[in-house]
């Protein structure tokens, strides 16, 4: 029986997805919280999976290598699903379509893990990673924002709203401003995942807009209590 071409290029997307969620699913924060001796790093400061809550076990290293691994699996993720399509189904498109979906999947997964009961983290660390890994220009002007926002205000949940909320303008916007940033990913398509991204990332982090309405949002350094939630990954 033939199939019909026009149906080819969706062929590699519900794999991708489905592979991006599961790597994006799995909770390195956990994991290395419980191989350092930590216990459930949902038991710690806000409950969250992230390096933010990790650091607050007093591990500079673990939180470091938390950052990485999260970060790392959103990019991953995308490579993955790129090179598999590219093997797949060799056309232009298809690829980084498939990839763009695997980054999205990933950041699903990190948030609604499956094995935590849908409750992961917010986002922030693998979005970065999924971002610099779909079109690396926006990454890195993301990263940029959320550091220069974190020198000026010194809060960190500030700086990934901020970054992220800009991500879809200048992966819609620099294909204009430099017209090579085409050739590197930047355009329509990673402009809808960066809202996506951005989107999801809020929600996630709606506690933390609430406290910054209030003004009681604590600040990079200052000490939270137990039960308040994560301003961070």
């Amino acid at each position: 029986m033939s199939m019909d071409t026009a149906a080819l290029p969706l062929m590699p997307l519900l794999p991708a997805l489905a592979g991006g969620y599961l790597l994006g699913s799995i909770p390195f924060g956990l994991v290395l919280a419980y191989l350092g001796g930590y216990g459930d790093i949902r038991k710690i400061g806000s409950g969250n999976i992230g390096a933010t809550n990790v650091l607050r076990t007093g591990n500079k290293p673990l939180a470091a290598a938390t950052l990485v691994l999260d970060s790392g699996k959103g990019a991953i993720a995308v490579g993955i699903a790129h090179c598999l399509a590219m093997s797949v189904l060799p056309s232009p498109e298809a690829p980084h379509l498939a990839a763009l979906v695997a980054g999205g999947g990933a950041m699903l997964g990190h948030t609604f893990p499956v094995w935590l009961g849908f409750k992961g983290g917010k986002g922030v660390a693998t979005a970065l990673g999924v971002l610099l890994a779909t079109s690396w220009p926006v990454g890195v002007i993301a990263c940029l924002t959320w550091l220069l926002v974190a020198v000026l205000f010194r809060i960190s949940s500030l700086s990934a709203l901020v970054a992220l909320a800009l991500a879809p303008l200048v992966a819609w916007f620099l294909p204009a401003v430099c017209p090579a940033a085409a050739g590197f990913g930047a355009g329509g398509a990673e402009a809808a995942l960066a809202l996506a991204i951005a989107a999801l990332v809020w929600v996630r982090h709606h506690a933390n807009i609430r406290r910054l309405l209030a003004g009681t949002e604590p600040r990079i350094g200052q000490g939270k209590k137990k039960s308040s939630a994560d301003t961070g990954t």
